[in-house]
């Protein structure tokens, strides 16, 4: 499966974001990519609520949602849209950080909401409180592709390895986080993180990141650590775009999953334990 890894450095104007990632979801296609990646918050980086109020749509009215749906209709290919910033319906007030699973027929074959909130303060000038803005989600997600099992989470979630592995347990080959990191925590965190979740389920871990500094009209400056990462089941990075925007691709062996788990079968150990007290 050769799969394409879209690195953004998406702005907080939907629609212009929607051109550049159509634009590239082309150019992977050309290049003979059956599987497209985009990162975290494809359609709209932002830390206003008053901006945010201002520009996302439900789901049913986004866009971006639609154009993508559309391009991988088109093209027949899938694309896993990493996230998009969405309204929610009420009574929640808050926004949703919600990925898609889009199929070659350009219909949603699984989406997932963001299970677990970036709320740090990661320097004294660095704090971020996602779950003032945005809903947690409250389960996760696998969806059955023709090259696989795909378990889908976003960004933070790559803290928290039960996750993963209650995913790879429930049959998924392929983990994806879509991201937008931060790149006070980037340069040690990033690269590990995603080596250990590869490491630890035997899965092929797919990255898209935001990167570079992102064009905000409204609200605090952005800039995200990039680094678009693609990590084989043994911890191997095959894939790491650096910080540049753009088209990324890697060849994927999928195979390698069941070989690698039929050497180290960890995901057959659990044990139940007591304690700690």
């Amino acid at each position: 499966m050769r799969a394409a890894l879209l690195q953004l450095t998406s702005s907080d104007d939907p629609q212009d974001n929607l051109r550049v990632t159509s634009d590239l979801v082309r150019q992977a296609d050309k290049d003979g990519a059956t599987f497209i990646l985009t990162p975290e918050v494809t359609n709209c980086i932002s830390n206003s609520r008053t901006h945010q109020q201002g520009v996302l749509c439900h789901q049913d009215d986004d866009p971006t949602l639609a154009g993508l749906r559309e391009e991988a209709a088109r093209l027949g290919v899938w694309i896993l849209i990493g996230s998009l910033a969405l309204r929610a319906d009420p009574p929640e007030e808050r926004f949703l950080n919600r990925s898609f699973l889009i199929t070659p027929d350009g219909d949603i074959a699984a989406h997932y909401d963001k299970l677990h909130m970036f709320d740090v303060q990661v320097t004294e000038t660095e704090t971020f409180r996602e779950s003032a803005g945005f809903a947690p989600g409250d389960r996760a997600v696998v969806a059955e592709t023709p090259f696989g099992t795909v378990g889908m989470t976003v960004c933070y979630d790559v803290r928290f390895p039960y996750l993963y592995r209650a995913l790879a347990q429930a049959g998924a080959d392929v983990l994806t986080v879509p991201a937008a990191f931060s790149p006070a925590t980037g340069p040690m965190h990033w690269e590990p993180l995603l080596k250990a979740r590869a490491i630890e389920t035997g899965c092929f871990v797919l990255a898209p990141a935001q990167a570079g500094q992102h064009r905000i009209s409204r609200g605090k400056p952005r800039t995200t650590h990039g680094h678009s990462l693609v990590v084989s089941p043994w911890g191997e990075v095959l894939l790491d775009a650096g910080q540049e925007p753009g088209v990324h691709l890697v060849d994927l062996e999928l195979s390698d999953v069941a070989k690698v788990r039929q050497k180290i079968p960890s995901l057959q150990h659990d044990r139940e334990f007591s304690g700690p007290v």
